[in-house]
């Protein structure tokens, strides 16, 4: 099996736009990793990202903006890749999406 990835997309707005510090930021990509790993924990990729912790790799993106991060959710909805949309509560601003583990050749 190839390397193992994890990709993590963030509103880069948080940050330009809006004045998010970066503590806040980092945070939001924290609770979408925790999220999706919870959410599909018992699926065979998970399991063995999980099971080599001094190997992980994920891949931090920048997305400009809600609209972009929607239409991103959309098209990973359409393809069948596993995800979580991290919304902000009680603001209910979705702030970022992390998939689950892939293979890096997927």
């Amino acid at each position: 099996m190839s390397v193992l990835v994890q990709y993590v997309v963030v509103r880069g707005d948080l940050l330009k736009t809006m004045e998010w510090s970066i503590g806040a930021i980092i945070a939001q990509a924290c609770h979408a990793c925790t999220a999706v790993t919870h959410l599909f924990y018992n699926d065979n990729y998970t399991q063995a990202y999980l099971a080599n912790l001094d190997v992980m790799h994920k891949v931090i993106l920048e997305i400009p903006d809600e609209t972009s991060l929607n239409n991103l959710r959309v098209t990973l909805t359409n393809e069948n890749i596993d995800h979580k949309l991290w919304i902000e509560q009680p603001e209910n601003i979705p702030t970022c999406l992390a998939t689950k583990p892939y293979p890096k050749d997927k």
